[in-house]
């Protein structure tokens, strides 16, 4: 495969779209990294697939543009895909982040944004796919632990890898203290990788990624 290599704006701020489904904390680490101006990105829309996200709620406070589409407000995948391509289209965004966004996103959409589309996601892939990483690390027994910041595809976790960051796990570790040690590693990483993208662009070789 022809090696791809993309580039945002460099005239104007980033235009970053954060999808999220709970508290937001990686949203709210890459907000207060937008506020240096160095930076040069900014966050013109927070969407969520509910209502209840408490993210929502701290986004709406700080001034952000958010919007809540709900799968189980339409009657299949296909129409929520395109309400969420739709909604998110009208921010338009230079890069999506997905940041603790719990469903996979639609053809329709990953078409809509290609390659400008990365998640951050809790345990070293390939392994520990899925939304409970940390606990199926502790279950695995593994020593390493951490986070995977990749390009969206249509699989589950499995897009092209941009970075990682290796969390040790302890003997005495529960799910809880794993998974908030790997919380701030992966913000860390999260705000580094975005403002990388931004300063010096990405590059995608087949199943090889990086900045």
């Amino acid at each position: 495969m022809t090696k791809q290599t993309f580039t945002l704006p460099s005239n104007r701020p980033t235009r970053i779209v954060v999808l999220i489904s709970g508290t937001g904390s990686n949203l709210q680490a890459l907000a207060q990294a937008t506020r240096n101006s160095d930076f040069r990105g900014e966050i013109v829309g927070v969407l969520s697939d509910r209502d209840t996200a408490e993210g929502i709620t701290w986004s709406q406070n700080e001034g952000l543009d958010t919007a809540v589409v709900s799968l189980g407000d339409f009657s299949d995948r296909e129409s929520w895909d395109a309400a969420m391509t739709e909604t998110v289209n009208k921010w338009q965004p230079d890069l999506v982040v997905s940041a603790g966004f719990l469903k996979i996103l639609g053809p329709r959409f990953l078409a809509a944004f290609p390659n400008h589309i990365v998640n951050t996601h809790n345990s070293l892939l390939p392994s520990f796919v899925g939304i409970h990483g940390p606990r199926d690390a502790l279950r695995a027994g593994v020593k390493l632990a951490g986070a995977t910041l990749f390009v969206v595809d249509p699989g589950m976790d499995t897009g092209p890898i941009l970075a990682q960051t290796a969390v040790p796990v302890e003997d005495d570790d529960t799910v809880e203290t794993l998974t908030e040690r790997i919380k701030t590693a992966e913000r860390a990483q999260l705000v580094e990788s975005v403002g990388k993208m931004i300063a010096n662009g990405w590059w995608i070789d087949g199943v090889h990624a990086g900045f």
